[in-house]
């Protein structure tokens, strides 16, 4: 496995065990009369059987850091998250940087056209987080969690918003000709 091809899947490891440990929250419905009933914390999943510890068979080999200036490693390193869409035609893929407390996870959809050519990648925006709600050949629909700032109050807030992302494929198999984000519901 290549450097880089290891640096990605280590960023998407470490993107989903962080993404596993996201609370889960829910809101009762309006026309709820009574108050509801508290969630107890969540409990840890019962421990998966563990394998044997290996046993060492020859001379333990140290690894280097690989060097900070390689900015490809530390571009790749930044991934917090990879999906796979629209029938392996495109991924989304976030990178962690900016502000945590304001959203923080840079939202791209990037197109793979030939391995002479470079990725075409779109920039979708800066949000909290995203969920693939649905994928088909040519689109995506996602729901998008953004941070709020209201300037008056000097408040962080929160808000749901969904959209659709389509492209028209260009010729050939080449890149997208569009690529546009409508707002949804």
């Amino acid at each position: 496995m290549s450097r880089f091809a290891f640096a990605i899947a280590s960023a998407v490891a470490l993107a989903l065990s962080v993404s596993a440990c996201d609370a889960v929250t829910e809101k009762a419905s309006t026309s709820d009369a009574v108050a509801p009933t508290p969630r107890a914390p969540p409990t840890e999943p019962p421990a998966t059987p563990q394998a044997k510890p290996l046993t060492a068979s020859g001379a333990a080999q140290p690894l280097t850091a690989e060097p900070a200036a390689d900015e490809s490693l530390q571009d790749a390193a930044s991934v917090a998250r990879v999906d796979p869409v629209s029938d392996g035609q495109a991924k989304l893929f976030g990178t962690a940087g900016g502000d945590p407390a304001m959203n923080g996870l840079y939202t791209y959809i990037a197109f793979y056209v030939a391995p002479s050519e470079p990725w075409t990648v779109y920039k979708l925006g800066d949000v909290l987080d995203y969920t693939v709600l649905s994928s088909a050949p040519g689109r995506v629909d996602l729901d998008l969690h953004e941070s709020t700032y209201d300037e008056a109050s000097g408040q962080i807030g929160d808000r749901r918003r969904r959209v659709i992302v389509q492209w028209t494929i260009g010729s050939d198999e080449g890149p997208p000709t569009s690529v546009i984000v409508t707002p949804a519901q």
